[in-house]
């Protein structure tokens, strides 16, 4: 093995400051929360004492607190499979192991792929399971039994590799075959990927975990039809979806892309609104296509794909990034799965420090679109639906405000809440 040169040695070092720096501000973060949080566990803020009782605030904070907490474990050991896999030879190990057996070539390349995930998925399905069977069942919100959890992970893993296995032979295909500017040929492949999947997920791939019903509410089916009139959407249904077979959680989104949008409550949801307040959420998910959200996300999203292809494309071709991950590239096979593996698993480090950003433009939009629904239904109507919504999941009422402006891409209710007072006619 060759000596690693400057340039690898200084990106070992960039890297492993940069995990080293981002757990110890995640670890702040996190125990700024649980102290904020429990600070304030033992009163109602006062702008909440008549709509919220003490016993639903304890249990949202102490929600938030178990789960912060467990955050934190599952924030170490991320970190460690992570050292893992790269600075201690994880994934060399792996990928040599995998040449030996088939060559190199196409099927080596997918299969190191596949076996990553798999190993993966195995690192952190005690945390999956922990997260659904102990922490969201102590606090009254998993409805999942083992069987069908065990009948989604099958699903889900069937589906990930109906779906992933051909789009990524497709991208290692391009980098392979079409020349030194194969990354724009990638990108295009991957956005023309995901708006198909955008198109057939909400009629193909969502009626495979859950059931979907046609909304059969009347009153509330042409309540629901005339604010989308009103606000000139067009939607292809109206369909609630059995969420309580697998959480308590409550939730409304719409589903789709032209015109196979759709329009989801969770059957959770409609069990704790009333029509008006019904109206005022979806009024709400309406002004963000009314403010071009979804719109202006999709063009962020296509641009930074196309800069991070294009960074992977320049990256690649460079002995010192595969080797100062703690990598050797193939000598007379492929390197083409490992520049993948090892970019998907570097980015988040780097990326975490400029995390902030677009939970700050995510929380705009959400004023956005609460000031919309104000301005086409009724603001009493979304205060309380959101106050509904706040104390059904369990949803603390003082988080800590740091935290916030790291990892809320929602503001917190008080925020929310002055701000439609603020606005209301």
């Amino acid at each position: 093995m060759p000596a690693p040169t400057f340039t690898s040695l200084a990106f070992t070092l960039a890297f492993a400051l940069a995990l080293v720096a981002g757990l110890v501000v995640k670890f702040w973060l996190a125990t700024r929360q649980v102290r904020h949080v429990a600070r304030h566990r033992n009163a109602v803020p006062p702008v909440f004492a008549q709509a919220i009782t003490l016993a639903a605030h304890q249990k949202a904070a102490d929600y938030t607190m178990a789960k912060t907490r467990f955050g934190i474990i599952e924030m170490a050991w991320g970190a460690a499979v992570l050292l893992g896999w790269t600075l201690l030879g994880g994934l060399d190990l792996l990928n040599k192991l995998l040449l030996g057996w088939l060559g190199g070539g196409m099927l080596q390349q997918l299969a190191l792929l596949a076996a990553f995930a798999l190993i993966g998925g195995l690192l952190e399905l005690p945390f999956t399971l922990w997260q659904t069977f102990k922490l969201e069942e102590r606090f009254g919100f998993n409805k999942m039994t083992w069987r069908l959890w065990f009948a989604d992970a099958i699903k889900g893993m069937l589906l990930g590799a109906l779906i992933g296995l051909p789009i990524a032979a497709l991208i290692l295909w391009l980098m392979g075959a079409a020349g030194s500017l194969w990354w724009i040929w990638a990108w295009g492949a991957w956005m023309a990927f995901n708006l198909l999947l955008m198109l057939v997920y909400p009629t193909f791939i969502a009626p495979i975990f859950n059931k979907f019903q046609p909304l059969d509410d009347a009153a509330l089916k042409d309540r629901v039809n005339a604010l989308m009139q009103r606000c000139g959407f067009a939607a292809k249904g109206l369909f609630v979806m059995d969420g309580s077979t697998r959480s308590a959680h409550a939730n409304a989104y719409f589903t789709g892309f032209g015109a196979s949008k759709r329009v989801v409550f969770y059957d959770t949801l409609l069990r704790q609104l009333n029509a008006g307040e019904v109206e005022a959420v979806l009024a709400h998910e309406l002004g963000h296509f009314k403010h071009r959200h979804v719109m202006k996300r999709m063009v962020a999203m296509f641009a930074l794909s196309l800069a991070g292809f294009a960074l992977l494309g320049w990256l690649s071709t460079h002995t010192w990034f595969y080797t100062a991950l703690g990598v050797q590239p193939n000598m007379a096979a492929p390197n083409d799965a490992l520049a993948i593996l090892l970019f998907m698993l570097a980015v988040p480090v780097f990326g975490f420090f400029v995390a902030p950003l677009p939970v700050l433009i995510s929380r705009k939009h959400e004023f956005e679109a609460d000031a919309y629904a104000i301005a086409q239904t009724s603001g009493a109507h979304l205060s309380a639906a959101l106050l509904k919504l706040y104390q059904d999941n369990a949803s603390t009422l003082t988080p800590d405000p740091v935290f916030v402006k790291f990892y809320y891409s929602h503001p917190p209710a008080s925020e929310r809440l002055a701000r439609m007072a603020a606005t209301s006619p």
